[in-house]
């Protein structure tokens, strides 16, 4: 992995810039920081005036394990053209079934894990997000969800995350399918996008040379990722380059 905001990375940006590009980001952990209540998450001040900045100028979506209208919520001010829930499914076809898929798998989840400590089910309508950041021991926590999911008479998809797994239907389109639909949908030549969990390996694994640019926040040798950010607060700094690379191309 190459750091995105080093030299050599300056000239890649710069590339960007000039080209129709489409700028595609996770909300949790990279437009927003993390934090321990999933509800109590938000945009930095500083990050929603880069990001309703970078809206101006380039087309931009969010794509999020969170429901649309909840991530849609939490953007502030920002004019983001795509906004995409539940992992890359929502909006899009076969939600009606999904949504009885989930809601079934949702009711035997908590039957099974009510004597779990610590370990809450997040209802997204379309998926579940099974938290366990309070359970002790953690490991418990988690052998006890993946129990519980094994048996299940529901076909569903795992999506393992930070300190929560998530569940969605089988045949439900990932954040890959969603990124190669948005980006066909501007007729963009390529996309950047930059997420920081597992679940955003379906659009770093794409392995689309030219056509996108994935980016992970935090290295790691086991992601697909061609590059990297440091940590959450240089998402405001690659937000200010892009502005400024782009107001640059107009003058």
């Amino acid at each position: 992995m190459k750091h995105l905001l080093s030299r050599d990375g300056a000239e890649v940006l710069a590339q960007l810039a000039w080209s129709r590009v489409l700028l595609a980001f996770d909300f949790d952990g990279t437009l927003a920081p993390l934090v321990d209540r999933p509800e109590a998450a938000r945009l930095r001040e500083g990050t929603a005036a880069l990001l309703a900045a970078v809206c101006r100028l380039y087309p931009c979506a969010v794509i999020s394990g969170r429901a649309r209208a909840d991530v849609a919520a939490r953007l502030g001010r920002a004019a983001v053209k795509h906004v995409v829930g539940n992992h890359g499914l929502e909006p899009g076809g076969g939600l009606d079934a999904f949504q009885r898929d989930i809601s079934r798998a949702r009711s035997l989840l908590e039957r099974a894990l009510a004597t779990t400590a610590g370990v809450d089910v997040e209802d997204k309508r379309y998926s579940l997000a099974i938290h366990y950041r309070r359970s002790r021991p953690r490991r418990a926590g988690r052998a006890a969800i993946e129990e519980a999911i094994e048996r299940l008479p529901v076909a569903v998809r795992v999506v393992p995350g930070k300190l929560v797994v998530n569940v969605v239907p089988a045949r439900a389109p990932d954040k890959g399918d969603a990124l190669v639909r948005l980006r066909a949908a501007e007729r963009a030549d390529t996309a950047l996008y930059v997420g920081d969990d597992v679940t955003d390996e379906d659009v770093f694994a794409l392995d689309q040379p030219g056509r996108l640019l994935p980016v992970r926040v935090g290295r790691s040798r086991s992601s697909a990722a061609a590059y990297f950010l440091r940590d959450q607060r240089e998402v405001d700094r690659l937000l200010a380059r892009l502005a400024a690379l782009r107001r640059r191309g107009a003058r």
